[in-house]
């Protein structure tokens, strides 16, 4: 299981990358493998607004179907126009071309809440245990 050490993490297993003022999002390795087959991925349109807890999108996985929360608040600048069509990239690649959206953070200090690698990697841990 993969944690990249220059990605933010959050507590329901969404990813978070920052470059300037543009946040790419998308949900971890742990989580994709939770879920399995990923069949079906719904994003919000560009333009929408997100706010961190919030749910922005949809996926479904031959399992079930589960919310995607948004780590932090934004506006969305982009959506990844190719999961619609291959949902299974976010099982092959999920911090990669997996990705979801991408934001322009409207609150900085938010990121201040996420997990650095080490941290998420001890929180995964620690939900493995429990299982």
């Amino acid at each position: 299981m993969e944690f990249p050490d220059d990605l933010k993490y959050s507590k329901e297993h969404e990813w978070v990358l920052v470059e300037g003022s543009v946040a790419t999002i998308g949900i971890t390795d742990y989580a994709q493998e939770q879920l399995g087959d990923i069949v079906f991925v719904e994003l919000p349109a560009i333009g929408d607004k997100v706010s961190k807890d919030d749910a922005f999108g949809v996926v479904e996985s031959v399992k079930s179907v589960n919310d995607i929360y948004a780590p932090i608040s934004g506006k969305v600048l982009e959506a990844n126009d190719d999961l619609p069509e291959n949902p299974e990239m976010v099982n092959d690649d999920p911090y990669g071309d997996g990705w979801m959206i991408k934001i322009e953070v409207s609150d900085a200090e938010e990121l201040d809440d996420l997990m650095t690698a080490d941290e998420y990697k001890e929180y995964v841990a620690e939900e493995e245990e429990k299982e």
